[in-house]
C-alpha cells in the first residue's frame, strides 16, 4: 500500500488531503479498493496502462479516505463528484502519483505535475506579463520550478471555481513568489463581470514534483 500522504487541512475535519504513490500492478490495485462493476469495465477499456493504474490509484486512495464504499462521477465538465456523498472533491493524477482533496463545505481544486515536463509552453498559454516577468532572470531549473507551481495553482483556482471558457492570463493572477519547497499562494480569480474573488492555496514539492491545493481555512 503506497499512501504517501494524509493531511488534515484544518482542526475541525471539514477537509482532507491524500496523495498515493503509484508503485503496485494493476491486479494490486483492484485488489486495495472496492470498484463498482461499471466502473472496473469502463477502466478496463483504457488502452493506457499507465493511466488504467492512475484510475484504479484514485479508486485505492478514495477507499482509505471513506469508510463506506463511494460512487464516483463526472459532470460534463469534467469536474468529479461523489454520487453517494456531498462532500466537493478535486483529483489530479500524473504517472507516478495521485492526489485527492475533499471538503464537506466549500468547493476545491488540486493540482499535480512532475517538474520533469517541459512547462516552456505554459508562459504564453497561462502567464500574464507580470507574472513572466518574475521569471524572466530565473536559471533553467529555477524557472521551470516556478513555472510548475504557477501552472499547477492556476489549474487548482480553475477547478474550484468550475466555469467554462477561463482566461489563464486574464482571469487568474499569482501573487508574487519564490519557491521555497512548500509555502503559501495568494490567488485573484476576475470573474467574466469584472468581480474579483480572492483565494488561499497552499504547495509543496516532492520528487520532482508539484503539488497545489485550494486552503479553504477561514
Amino acid at each position: 500500500m503506497a499512501l504517501l500522504l494524509t493531511k488534515e487541512l484544518d482542526d475541525d475535519g471539514h477537509a482532507r488531503l491524500g496523495v498515493w504513490h503509484i508503485t503496485e500492478s494493476e491486479d494490486e490495485l483492484r485488489s486495495l479498493s472496492s470498484i463498482p462493476s461499471d466502473e472496473l469495465e469502463e477502466i478496463s477499456f483504457i488502452k493506457s496502462e499507465s493511466l488504467r493504474k492512475q484510475k484504479l490509484a484514485v479508486r485505492a486512495i478514495l477507499s482509505n479516505m471513506f469508510e463506506e464504499k463511494v460512487y464516483l462521477s463526472h459532470h460534463d465538465n469534467g469536474k468529479p463528484y461523489i454520487e453517494n456523498n456531498a462532500v466537493n472533491i478535486s483529483i489530479s493524477h500524473t504517472d507516478k502519483y495521485v492526489a485527492v482533496i475533499i471538503d464537506d463545505r466549500d468547493d476545491v481544486g488540486i493540482d499535480c505535475e512532475s517538474m520533469d515536463r517541459d512547462f516552456s509552453a505554459v508562459e504564453s498559454k497561462a502567464l500574464s506579463e507580470e507574472e513572466m516577468e518574475e521569471i524572466e532572470d530565473l536559471e533553467q531549473d529555477r524557472r521551470n520550478e516556478q513555472l510548475a507551481i504557477y501552472w499547477c495553482a492556476k489549474e487548482a483556482v480553475y477547478k474550484k471555481v468550475s466555469q467554462y471558457g477561463v482566461d489563464f492570463t486574464e482571469q487568474i493572477e499569482i501573487e508574487s513568489f519564490r519557491p521555497r519547497g512548500e509555502g503559501e499562494l495568494e490567488a485573484t480569480f476576475i470573474h467574466k463581470d469584472g468581480y474579483e474573488e480572492d483565494f488561499s492555496l497552499e504547495y509543496m514539492t516532492f520528487d520532482r514534483h508539484v503539488l497545489v491545493w485550494t486552503n479553504n481555512k477561514e
